[in-house]
C-alpha cells in the first residue's frame, strides 16, 4: 500500500523543486468541477471585456482583475492550503507575512503573438538576484499548449541568473490541464506562446508578494472595507487587512482589520504592532531608562 504524503512533506518538495529550478508544476491540485464552476463565473466579463493595448499585455489578449468579487470558487484557488505553504516557504526569509498581489484572469485569442520574456519582479525597482519578490501561480480553465500559446518557461533562469544580461535560449511550453497549478518564481524569465489554434486559451493568474511591498493590484480598492467585511479573517488580511510588522500599514495606529467591524470606535489610539525580537528589545531600553532615571 502506498504511505500517504502529508501537506507538509509536499510543501517541502515542491518548494525545493521550485528554489532549484525557478518554476514547478503541481498536477491534479483542484478538482476539475472547481475549475469549470470558477470558469463559468467569469466567462460572461471576459467575454465583454476589452482587448488589451499595448506589447507588453498583448492586443489580442483580454484580462480582468478583482476575481474575489466576481466569483465565490476564486478563494478556494487563492487560499489553497499546499500552494500558500509552498508560498511562505519561499517567501518567509524576506518578510513577516505575504500578501495578495493579483488576481487576473486572461484569455489569449488566436493569433495572438508570442509575448516578450520578462521577469514580474522588476515591477519592484530594487536589487535583485538574492532576495525572491513574488510567487506566481498559474491555473488554467482550458487545456495549455504549445499551440494554444501555453506559459514558455525560460528554467534555471530564476535567482542570481537573473542578472545576466544575455537572455537564455532554451525554453518550453509549460502544458496543464485544468486542475494543474504551475508556480515559478518572481525571478524566473517568462511569457505567453503564441496562440496559432483556433481556440481562445483561457486561465487564472494568482499572484503573492512580500507584504511590504506596493502590490500590482491595489487590493483596498479591488476590496474595500465594505466588500472585504464579507472575507473570512485570514483572507481579509491577505488581501491587506492586516498589519506587517513593525507598524506598516496601519490605520490610525492600529491593523485596518478594524475597518472590517460593523462600527468603527469614536476614538483611536496607536498600538505596538512589533515583531517579537523588536519588542524586547524597546521593553529592555524602557526598563534600562526606568533604572537609570531612578537611580
Amino acid at each position: 500500500m502506498a504511505t500517504a504524503i502529508s501537506c507538509d512533506d509536499s510543501v517541502d518538495h515542491y518548494a525545493t523543486a521550485l528554489r532549484a529550478h525557478g518554476y514547478c508544476i503541481v498536477p491534479r491540485l483542484q478538482p476539475a468541477g472547481t475549475v469549470a464552476a470558477l470558469d463559468a463565473d467569469l466567462r460572461g466579463a471576459l467575454d465583454k471585456a476589452l482587448f488589451c493595448r499595448g506589447d507588453f499585455y498583448g492586443e489580442r489578449t483580454k484580462r480582468i482583475g478583482s476575481l474575489l468579487t466576481r466569483s465565490p470558487h476564486a478563494a478556494a484557488f487563492v487560499q489553497h492550503a499546499l500552494v500558500l505553504g509552498i508560498v511562505e516557504r519561499i517567501l518567509a526569509p524576506w518578510c513577516d507575512t505575504i500578501q495578495l498581489n493579483l488576481t487576473q484572469a486572461i484569455a489569449i485569442h488566436p493569433g495572438a503573438p508570442r509575448q516578450f520574456p520578462h521577469r514580474d519582479q522588476d515591477m519592484w525597482a530594487s536589487a535583485k538576484g538574492e532576495v525572491e519578490y513574488l510567487v506566481n501561480v498559474m491555473w488554467p480553465f482550458t487545456p495549455y499548449t504549445e499551440d494554444n500559446g501555453a506559459t514558455l518557461l525560460y528554467p534555471d533562469s530564476h535567482g542570481a541568473r537573473a542578472l545576466e544580461e544575455a537572455t537564455p535560449s532554451a525554453c518550453f511550453a509549460a502544458e496543464l490541464d485544468p486542475g494543474d497549478a504551475l508556480l515559478f518564481l518572481g525571478s524566473t524569465l517568462h511569457g505567453a506562446g503564441a496562440n496559432r489554434s483556433n481556440a481562445v486559451r483561457r486561465g487564472m493568474i494568482v499572484s503573492y508578494c512580500l507584504g511590504w511591498l506596493k502590490p500590482y493590484e491595489n487590493q483596498w480598492l479591488a476590496y474595500p472595507p465594505a466588500v472585504a467585511r464579507s472575507f473570512p479573517p485570514e483572507l481579509a488580511g491577505l488581501v491587506g487587512y492586516r498589519q506587517h510588522r513593525p507598524n506598516l500599514g496601519n490605520y490610525e495606529g492600529q491593523c485596518p482589520s478594524i475597518l472590517l467591524q460593523d462600527r468603527l470606535p469614536e476614538r483611536l489610539g496607536a498600538i505596538d504592532a512589533l515583531r517579537p525580537d523588536q519588542a524586547a528589545m524597546a521593553a529592555d531600553y524602557r526598563a534600562r531608562v526606568a533604572r537609570d532615571e531612578g537611580s
